[in-house]
């Protein structure tokens, strides 16, 4: 993995900048109002401190923009400031500073910092189920806030909490032996038709049932023939799991499973823990936490259950244990829960159990990076014609297919194996750039046509875009032209595009810190937007010496950015389309 590239965040230094002429303006009261510089279609960057200063000094925003222009004087960083509109100031870099800035990103290749230890929670299906379209989002998510993560220095800990444990076990284990029996055991493998024919002969036959029951108790009871068919089904569904994961371009690993069985052995400590620690009481027969703060619609406690009236644990109890496990012998400083928005308060009243109970400290953040979901035309949740749960397999293979279409039509001159290998990364590179492209917390509607398409704010498009910028390069390669120099920016694309690679660095920082995958993509679109009308305005082969080799370089940078991106949200970036 490339290393990151040194942090050229302007925005704080434009920042200080403000902030020193109005103090110098109007005292040292006044330097506390937050000078709020942001990127602009009318310059380079605006601040709107003038506005904000307004009224506390009784006077207009101009007159306050103009006094602070006349302490903003020029230096190695601003080439000019002027009043526009109402009051706001607009900042324009000096060109050097940009095309200094662009070669040392260019040229960087500084390790990463070593920042904390991070726990990713994500994807999490079930054991001896077929993944379908509703693992898609997690899955996706996750895997690009690990990836990031990683990239900005943090040691990443994958975590796979894949439902492995309870009740439907008996009910498989005993098809499983019954498939044994008439050597059929090879139906395991087809996951679906498995679960679907354990429960249909568990809800119709009374002997299977009582059977299904007897074998959770020798199950949660160790007994050793029952673990080993248990790991049985484990083996066949990681297997399953970790085919998808392979085909999606997703990190995950099968060392990385750490399913809600792992934390058995932990569950009656927990319990214990929370009753030594008065937080746990016994309500209705059950065991639970009333975490403050949570209540329920009649304006009641709202009970965590963590012993049900049976002795059981539950959901709630497995979470508890994992998360003290991650904090205690992980060493996690932050916890990032990648899962469903239906699970707020759920994760909520874990969270704040675990910090009464004193297993996390004020030190350790807990975030749940909550997402909506995949939708339909018809706006429903994303099914079947028959009403059923999409598989990810069969979703992957139709967006391969679609793609190879796509490839087709654009790339008729390329091999068979070479228009394979570009459809699969195009088919699935959009499946996952439709999704983290939207704001993750909102449902998003499934659109082949918009996925797919070579304008837009859309995978291909930024994947032609990278495979344009190798052709140029393959080019001066081939007559002799390839040398980069220093890059110089004179012309407004020149600018424009700097200034969108410049923010690349900083838009990744702040992405670590608010879990937004959307606002990488939002970069990299403006990223191949302006090189796009770069190219279109700018000859880069054809400009003379330095031009060329300033140019050169500038194309070089914007592909590395556009191919790291991807590669940060999980997405391949072929050479050629």
């Amino acid at each position: 993995m490339a290393c990151p590239w040194t942090m050229l965040d302007l925005v704080p230094a434009l920042r200080e900048r403000v902030t020193a002429a109005v103090r110098a303006a109007f005292g040292e009261d006044a330097a506390s109002t937050d000078p709020a510089v942001h990127r602009s279609d009318h310059a380079d960057y605006q601040s709107d401190v003038a506005l904000a200063l307004a009224r506390p000094l009784k006077r207009s925003p101009r007159d306050v923009a103009a006094a602070l222009v006349g302490h903003l004087a020029t230096d190695d960083l601003v080439a000019e400031a002027v009043v526009s509109g109402p009051g706001f100031i607009n900042l324009t870099i000096r060109a050097d500073n940009l095309g200094q800035g662009l070669d040392r990103m260019l040229a960087t290749e500084e390790q990463p910092s070593s920042r904390e230890t991070v726990v990713v929670d994500y994807s999490a299906p079930n054991v001896a189920k077929e993944m379908h379209v509703g693992h898609l989002r997690s899955t996706i998510i996750g895997d690009a806030i690990a990836r990031l993560l990683e990239f900005e220095g943090d040691r990443v800990i994958r975590q796979n909490h894949v439902g492995d444990w309870g009740t439907p076990f008996g009910m498989l284990i005993e098809h499983l032996l019954d498939e044994r029996a008439t050597g059929h055991e090879a139906g395991v493998r087809e996951l679906v038709a498995f679960y679907q024919a354990a429960r249909a002969k568990f809800d119709a036959d009374p002997a299977f049932a009582e059977r299904a029951r007897r074998r959770v108790v020798l199950l949660q009871g160790g007994d050793a023939d029952t673990l080993a068919l248990w790991h049985r089904l484990i083996d066949v569904s990681v297997a399953h799991f970790s085919e998808l994961y392979e085909r999606l371009g997703v990190t995950l690993r099968p060392e990385d499973v750490a399913g809600e069985s792992r934390y058995n052995a932990d569950l009656p400590d927990v319990v214990a823990e929370l009753r030594r620690a008065g937080l746990a009481r016994e309500s209705e027969r059950a065991l639970c936490v009333f975490p403050p703060g949570f209540t329920t619609r009649e304006g009641e406690p709202l009970p965590l259950i963590v012993r049900k009236q049976d002795g059981g644990f539950t959901y709630a109890t497995t979470d508890l244990a994992a998360l003290r496990y991650r904090v205690r012998t992980l060493g996690a400083r932050r916890v990032i829960y990648v899962v469903g928005t239906p699970q707020t308060q759920h994760l909520a009243m874990v969270f704040a159990t675990a910090r009464l109970a004193g297993w996390v400290d004020n030190g350790v953040r807990l975030e749940h990076v909550a997402f909506g979901s995949v939708l339909g035309p018809d706006r429903k949740m994303l099914k079947t014609r028959a009403g059923e749960s999409i598989s990810l397999a069969a979703l992957l293979d139709e967006a391969v297919e679609r793609a190879a279409r796509v490839v087709e039509e654009k790339s008729p001159h390329l091999d068979p194996a070479q228009k394979a290998r570009i459809a699969a990364a195009v088919g699935i590179g959009a499946v996952k750039y439709a999704d983290l492209a939207n704001d993750r917390i909102k449902d998003y509607v499934f659109d082949w046509s918009r996925m797919l398409a070579l304008d837009g704010n859309t995978a291909p498009y930024l994947m032609y875009a990278h495979a344009r910028i190798r052709s140029i390069l393959r080019r001066a390669s081939e007559e002799g032209t390839a040398a980069i120099g220093p890059i110089a920016v004179e012309t407004p694309e020149e600018r424009a595009l700097a200034l969108a690679l410049l923010e690349f660095p900083a838009t990744l920082a702040r992405t670590a810190e608010t879990l937004q995958p959307h606002r990488i993509c939002g970069q990299l679109y403006e990223i191949a937007s302006v090189f796009t009308t770069f190219y279109e305005r700018c000859p880069v082969l054809r400009a003379p010496d330095p031009v060329r080799a300033s140019r050169l370089a500038l194309c070089t940078l914007t592909a590395q950015v556009l191919a790291r991106g991807l590669d940060l949200l999980g997405i391949a970036a072929p050479e050629q389309i």
